[in-house]
């Protein structure tokens, strides 16, 4: 593989928008050069109780697995239907008012984006 620029974002868990607090739980990383989008997430569920003991982690679960979907392009089950990785990522990237939501976005080189997302997903999140 050639060298090649990326874009990621980390996902955050944010319960409470008011305290601005959050815990990293994922990455999305897309280098339209070696087309490639995917997501991957890691909850130490132990942590996000100890910070908010009412959080329901199934339904953050289950946030983050839609945008691992949309990052692969699946549809259906309210899931956006967004031609190309490009609009998928801009779409997961987007600023919103949920509880899972994406931070700013940053690049790099890479000649192997799987391998950067595991390395990305081991020093922000786990």
């Amino acid at each position: 593989m050639t060298l090649q620029t990326y874009q990621y974002v980390v996902l955050r868990c944010v319960p409470r928008a008011d305290r601005e607090e959050f815990v990293n739980v994922g990455v999305v990383l897309r280098s339209q050069g070696h087309d490639y989008l995917r997501a991957a997430f890691a909850l130490d569920e132990e942590r996000l109780r100890a910070l908010w003991p009412d959080l329901d982690v199934a339904a953050v679960h289950a946030a983050l697995e839609v945008v691992c979907d949309v990052a692969l392009g699946r549809t259906g089950g309210g899931r956006p239907d967004l031609d190309g990785d490009g609009r998928r990522f801009g779409w997961i990237s987007a600023p919103r008012s949920t509880v899972v939501r994406p931070g700013p976005v940053h690049g790099g080189l890479t000649q192997d984006p799987a391998a950067e997302l595991e390395r990305l997903l081991d020093e922000l999140v786990r």
